[in-house]
């Protein structure tokens, strides 16, 4: 059964980092609402590295962001978060492999083999906390130019980059969390068992016997 929950917790940790990737060079985490516009012709939307527009022959034209220092410090700080998460998701991909009970590397101990696989379910729930900020955050200030009455610019709504970060995100944190639920904990240390001592007075051998609970206190043992 543990075997079957860490297999189905690294294969959602790795569906989770393509969604993770997918999600990270995406050009659409925010869509130019349709409400303000007359026509539907044209499209515009924007990623974490270009803006782009489309119209409705099928053309469509990109252009990178060209300066780094003059970009919101929102959008800055949501590059970071999702490249920590995909270095942090591509690491606990090889650690949950490492620590998996159906690998077998060299002579590590059933003990030191969970410890790999905790390691790697922790690192998984990192990595989609963070991706999950870096979304949220973005969706968070999309939703807030929307509705704000002071705002100059044009509006955008949530576009498909956003989602795909928030299914990455969740099934990080599922896989982790089935990996960590694999690991038993520290079992009680067992009680000692009883022993009796036996020696005869003439220093011969000396006899050491498990006394079981049932057994009368009076047994003897003899040579």
């Amino acid at each position: 059964m543990a075997v079957c929950l860490q297999v189905l917790g690294l294969v959602l940790g790795i569906v989770s980092w393509c969604l993770q990737s997918s999600s990270t060079s995406s050009l659409k985490w925010k869509v130019r609402s349709q409400a303000e516009t007359v026509t539907s012709s044209s499209w515009q939307f924007e990623g974490l590295w270009m803006s782009c527009a489309a119209t409705s022959l099928g053309s469509v034209q990109c252009s990178r962001f060209k300066t780094v220092l003059g970009l919101p410090a929102h959008l800055q700080a949501c590059r970071a978060l999702m490249i920590i998460s995909l270095i942090l998701g591509l690491a606990s991909i090889v650690v949950t492999v490492l620590g998996l009970k159906c690998t077998k590397i060299g002579r590590t101990s059933e003990k030191v083999k969970e410890q790999i696989a905790l390691s790697g379910g922790l690192l998984f729930i990192l990595s989609g906390v963070f991706s999950l900020i870096a979304v949220s955050w973005y969706a968070a200030r999309v939703i807030n130019d929307f509705y704000d009455p002071f705002h100059s610019g044009m509006k955008f709504e949530l576009g498909t980059g956003l989602f795909l970060g928030w299914a990455a995100s969740g099934l990080a944190i599922l896989g982790g969390s089935l990996l960590c639920c694999t690991c038993r904990r520290s079992s009680s240390t067992p009680p000692a068992r009883q022993f009796s001592f036996y020696s005869n007075t003439s220093g011969g051998q000396n006899i050491y016997k498990a006394a079981p609970a049932f057994e009368n206190s009076s047994s003897k043992a003899y040579v």
